[in-house]
């Protein structure tokens, strides 16, 4: 395998996360934008983007492989803790 072929697989191996983030911060800010309207969206993004790498490199250590639905489950409630994190919680300081 190439170096090319080696960075399109880790960008596809982190896209989930980086797709997850993207939807559930914009419909955080649709859905309670009054709410979220002093947290920038960028922050919002990055803490759920953040929180789901980290899921997606956890499943990878703990099953030996990625794309396990236990995965994806874990990429979901890590988003979401995150976006309640930097939205609701003390990280939206």
């Amino acid at each position: 395998m190439g170096p090319w072929d080696a960075l399109i697989h880790l960008a596809n191996f982190f896209l989930p996360a980086l797709g997850v983030a993207l939807f559930a911060s914009a419909g955080a800010k649709l859905l309670w934008h009054e709410d979220l309207k002093g947290v920038r969206w960028g922050r919002l993004w990055a803490w759920g983007a953040a929180a789901g790498a980290v899921a997606l490199l956890a499943g990878l250590v703990v099953w030996g492989r990625d794309g396990k639905m236990a995965t994806y489950g874990l990429l979901v409630a890590g988003n979401a803790a995150a976006l309640w994190w930097a939205g609701w919680g003390a990280g939206r300081r």
